[in-house]
């Protein structure tokens, strides 16, 4: 057990390594983030260290300030991870991010294990792109392996003549091809898990998306209780295979027949996860300090449901508004430059429960 005053390291400087520090806080520990950023939110609440991922120096000067280290954001070089566990706990390990932040490696690790996925090809070329299109039998998204995410990275393609334009526009022959998912709704599952295996897992929420990037967390989701207990047991399932300590997010398409399909995992606190600020006894950044920690997880049952709208580029310009309105819960994070679809900050407005909670 790492105890109360103790130093948290954390990999990355964003919003989500922002709420961590401050969840560590509310539990007596100090944090020391890690980011090349020299803007980044999560440098104000927090000591910091600003230094690209092989400054090899800087690597080992932070590993020697803190008792574990673990991450906001899953594309840190794992050889940076690597270094790190050489001198202190990381987690999750490197071994979890080899998987998670290439998609080709993860769709071959869910595929392998058994978990349910739409259908998919790895690809390099446009001949590649082409035969994959036939063989999946209708249109596809064709993602970049790496670094994508709220949009980025991705192109629906439905025909030869669009895959051209589509690897000019992604600049990389690293892709995969998915199946395009007719789903009812997208849903994701935030579950933590200690070093012992012990675990618990939020209630799955439903995700809308404007232009790729989330935009609306429904929670609980309204989806009937025995598909949100299959939701939480497979992503503690995912979890406990790839040996994740800490949170592992686990987004899913629900499909006709109340079919399950993971789409994509994050090792870290979710966006989707932030309702759990507001709504639940214990938050997924709270989680997250007690599962690296090897303290007793926190009961995620929440205690109201919740509707989380992110804000993002100009829509924080209404914070006036959002501080004056009733039942509202403001967070903003900091970010001095505004952007389009950039997130700013979000806003939780709590309601009666309804809909599949904790089994």
């Amino acid at each position: 057990m790492i105890a109360p005053g103790a130093t948290i390291g954390i990999l990355g400087g964003g919003q989500l390594g922002r709420m961590t520090a401050l969840a560590a806080a509310d539990l007596g520990y100090a944090c020391h983030v890690y980011a090349p950023e020299p803007d980044s939110p999560a440098f104000a609440v927090a000591r910091s260290t600003c230094a690209a991922w092989d400054d090899l120096e800087a690597l080992d000067q932070f590993a020697r300030s803190v008792a574990v280290v673990t991450l906001e954001f899953e594309n840190v070089p794992v050889f940076a991870l690597e270094r790190l566990a050489r001198r202190v706990p990381v987690r999750p390990g490197p071994s979890v991010l080899a998987v998670t932040q290439d998609r080709l490696a993860e769709k071959e690790f869910l595929r392998t294990n058994g978990f349910p996925l739409a259908p998919y090809r790895g690809v390099d070329s446009a001949e590649g792109i082409g035969r994959a299109l036939r063989e999946l039998g209708g249109p596809g998204v064709l993602k970049t392996t790496r670094l994508g995410y709220d949009g980025r990275g991705q192109r629906v393609i439905g025909s030869p003549e669009e895959v051209e334009p589509a690897l000019a526009a992604l600049g990389t022959r690293a892709l995969v091809l998915e199946a395009f998912v007719p789903f009812e709704r997208e849903i994701s599952v935030v579950t933590a898990r200690r070093a012992d295996g012990a675990r618990a897992s939020f209630p799955p929420v439903e995700n809308r998306h404007e232009h790729h990037i989330l935009k609306t967390t429904i929670a609980p989701a309204p989806i009937a209780d025995a598909l949100a207990t299959e939701a939480m047991r497979l992503a503690e399932a995912i979890a406990e295979r790839l040996g994740v300590v800490g949170l592992l997010a686990v987004e899913m398409f629900v499909v006709s027949g109340g079919r399950l399909l993971v789409n994509e995992l994050a090792p870290r606190p979710h966006n989707s996860g932030h309702w759990t600020l507001d709504a639940c006894p214990v938050s997924q950044f709270q989680q997250l300090v007690r599962a690296i920690c090897d303290l007793p997880l926190g009961d995620p049952t929440p205690f109201a449901g919740a509707v989380m709208d992110n804000l993002l580029g100009e829509e924080v310009a209404s914070w006036p508004e959002l501080l004056a309105e009733p039942g509202a819960r403001l967070h903003l994070y900091g970010k001095r430059e505004v952007r389009p679809g950039r997130k700013m900050g979000h806003v939780t407005r709590l309601r009666p429960l309804a809909g599949a909670l904790m089994r």
